[in-house]
């Protein structure tokens, strides 16, 4: 990629405050003209933790992360719904299998998203109040961002 063209694809990246998150949050949106990628980030301050994530939405997938008081990368899982029964099917790609912390977030998401996902944890396997919250934060960016489509008759999987 030429610089004078990766100077314009970064001069076309917008940052704006998000209200949703009391205002520790912050969001970067790339405003590209084909609209393929999306890329939102934004930081929750809990009471002596704090969570760091960021999405990034393709065509036809998501992409997570989050990260606990550090960037460290953590566990790498992808999840998407397999054929002919609609059942999900979650992997390990990097990382154990002993610790198992992002692949519920990951099984969880594309029941709500009807995506593709892969997600990056490093939250701590000892921690599971902390990972229904990050869970559930996550869960109300994707709602305020319109990728969780709420379903009809009113029961959600939340």
């Amino acid at each position: 990629m030429a610089s004078e063209e990766l100077d314009r694809n970064f001069s076309e990246l917008h940052v704006t405050r998000d209200s949703d998150c009391n205002g520790k949050s912050k969001i970067l949106e790339n405003q590209a003209v084909d609209g393929d990628v999306q890329i939102t980030y934004f930081t929750e301050d809990l009471h002596d933790v704090t969570l760091h994530f960021q999405i990034i939405r393709l065509a036809k997938q998501i992409f997570v992360w989050i990260g606990c008081n550090t960037a460290k990368f953590g566990h790498l899982y992808a999840a998407a719904v397999t054929r002919p029964n609609d059942q999900v099917a979650v992997t390990s790609i990097l990382g154990g299998t002993s610790d198992n912390t992002g692949s519920g977030i990951a099984r969880r998401l594309v029941l709500k998203t009807g995506l593709n996902i892969i997600v990056a944890c490093n939250i701590p396997k000892d921690s599971p109040m902390l990972e229904a919250t990050a869970e559930r934060k996550l869960a109300e960016k994707l709602r305020s961002l319109g990728y969780i489509i709420p379903k009809p008759g009113g029961m959600s999987l939340d």
